[in-house]
This record gives structure tokens, sequence and C-alpha cells, in this order.
């Protein structure tokens, strides 16, 4: 069994989504649900660290008026 860790962001997405489906079909027992429901809250936790990674690598290109290139980190505004 592949480990949580190897998954990348879209492959745990996708296993999140097909989770998703199985869990609103409602054709499974409250055990497997319960399983399920566990693996996706891991699922969950991995995209939002893999998110949360991918957020401090944006940098921002600015030209500065000489015309020297400046980086800077990405940043969302708050509201």
């Amino acid at each position: 069994m592949e480990k949580l860790t190897e998954k990348t962001f879209e492959e745990a997405l996708a296993r999140l989504e097909q989770i998703i489906g199985e869990l609103e079909n409602g054709e499974l027992s409250l055990d497997e649900s319960l399983k399920l429901f566990e693996e996706g809250i891991a699922l969950s936790r991995h995209c939002n660290l893999k998110l949360d990674e991918a957020q401090g690598k944006v940098e921002l290109l600015l030209e500065l008026k000489d015309g020297v290139v400046k980086t800077e980190g990405f940043r969302l505004e708050e509201e």
C-alpha cells in the first residue's frame, strides 16, 4: 500500500473525491464509512500540507524602476 506522504497533491485529492462519492452513496456499513472518513481526514490534512508548502515556494517577480528584478514572498491578503 502506498504511503500517504508519497502521494502527490493530485493523487490525494482524487482519492479524497472518490471517498466523498462513496460516502455520499450511502451503501456502506458504519464501520466502512468510519474507515473511509478517517482516511479522508488524513488525505485532507495531507492536501493542506502540500498547499502550505506550495504557497511557501510561490514568489512574485517585481520589476523595479531601475530594471532590477526582485523576488518577494507571496502573501495572501487577509480579509
